[in-house]
């Protein structure tokens, strides 16, 4: 199943002079593909589409930025609804 994740953190804790936003995620996580990572980095937030096996590797994937990020995950499709 596919997801849209938003990941935001505030200022004070941007990673971006501590190992940039790769730390924020964990790429190895078993049953999760990313997809594509976009940034509005002024904005502090970033966008994954990935490919999970379930919720519980979602967590595992975001489990890296837990302390200085919120995210919303949110499924989504590449099929439009059938009418």
């Amino acid at each position: 199943m596919l997801f849209h994740i938003t990941q935001t953190h505030t200022p004070e804790n941007c990673p971006k002079d501590v190992g940039g936003s790769q730390t924020l995620y964990n790429p190895e996580v078993e049953g999760v593909q990313l997809r594509a990572m976009y940034g509005a980095f002024s904005q502090h937030v970033i966008y994954y589409v990935v490919e999970a096996d379930s919720l519980e590797a979602i967590h595992q994937f975001l489990g890296p930025g837990w302390k200085r990020c919120t995210a919303t995950v949110t499924p989504v499709s590449e099929e439009p609804v059938a009418r």
